[in-house]
């Protein structure tokens, strides 16, 4: 049995409004309501090397159970951030830790490397299309009849 027979049984009548899933209101409301409080891309949380050294020798300093669990909740981290903050420390230390995400900066030197590498790429291809034209060009006066001169300056 549906709602609104249900609801005309007990005498009482559905407004149209209910009847249409509206608001009553009279603004239309779309089927997705966004959340005040959850932006619409979230943020990856980036932290400071002295944030993440402070964690690891808070944890290390930890001799109770359940104190590294309750560190963690306090922090808002998970147990992964501090497996891999540990083994950034006992690496590098400091350095370790506040290493980036992401692909690091080039040099200009290999910049500039780069650019002239694909600058003679794109004259060697243009260099081997002009070969073929030439190479056309020749068979095509040999097809004709057409005598080539020819040029000494090569």
């Amino acid at each position: 049995m549906s709602k609104e027979s249900q609801v005309q049984e007990r005498g009482v009548s559905l407004s149209e409004t209910a009847r249409s899933g509206g608001s009553g209101n009279g603004v239309a409301v779309s089927g997705r309501v966004p959340s005040a409080g959850v932006p619409a891309k979230p943020q990856r949380r980036q932290y400071s090397a002295e944030f993440k050294a402070r964690v690891v020798e808070e944890a290390d300093a930890c001799t109770q159970a359940g104190e590294i669990a309750a560190l963690l909740r306090r922090e808002g981290l998970y147990s992964s951030h501090l497996v891999h903050w540990r083994r950034e420390y006992r690496n590098g230390a400091a350095a370790g830790l506040a290493k980036r995400r992401g692909p690091q900066a080039k040099d200009a030197v290999v910049l500039e490397k780069e650019e002239l590498e694909r600058k003679v790429a794109r004259l060697e291809h243009r260099l081997r299309q002009a070969e073929k034209i030439i190479e056309v060009q020749k068979k095509l006066s040999e097809l004709l009849g057409i005598p080539m001169t020819e040029s000494h300056d090569r």
